[in-house]
């Protein structure tokens, strides 16, 4: 039994074509794109600059408010589209509904998991924890 077949005839009307979430993922993933464009290359320049740094001038560096946000921002956007990505991915190639939604919470578990890893590491280093 499917999710399809459990749903009521006016919802699978509603539900039919590539229009229910298309254009919203659609967007999602240009903006995000363009997102991670300048903070792609602030977090190559970051790493670049403190390359052979000692660890309190580095420390020093990521604490900087200005720093922390942007690494932060890097973090959660290049999770997000990375997480979108990967359920796109799956979408198409997957086509046993048992391993599909397994896989697709794997992937959300993943980001939330390795999201919420950077995030407390930053929050600790610029909060000087």
């Amino acid at each position: 039994v499917t999710m399809a077949d459990m749903q009521t005839p006016l919802r699978k009307v509603r539900d039919l074509g590539s229009s229910r979430g298309g254009t919203a993922h659609f967007w999602r993933v240009r903006v995000t794109s363009v997102a991670l464009v300048p903070l792609s290359l602030f977090a190559i320049w970051l790493v670049l600059s403190t390359f052979g740094s000692g660890y309190l001038e580095t420390r020093a560096t990521l604490a900087h408010p200005v720093v922390a946000i942007l690494l932060g921002l890097f973090v959660v956007i290049t999770l997000d589209h990375m997480r979108s990505g990967m359920e796109e991915i799956i979408a198409d190639y997957i086509h046993g509904e048992g391993l599909k939604l397994a896989l697709l919470m794997l992937n959300l578990f993943f980001v939330l998991v390795v999201g919420g890893a950077c995030l407390f590491a930053l929050l600790k280093i610029a909060f000087g924890g």
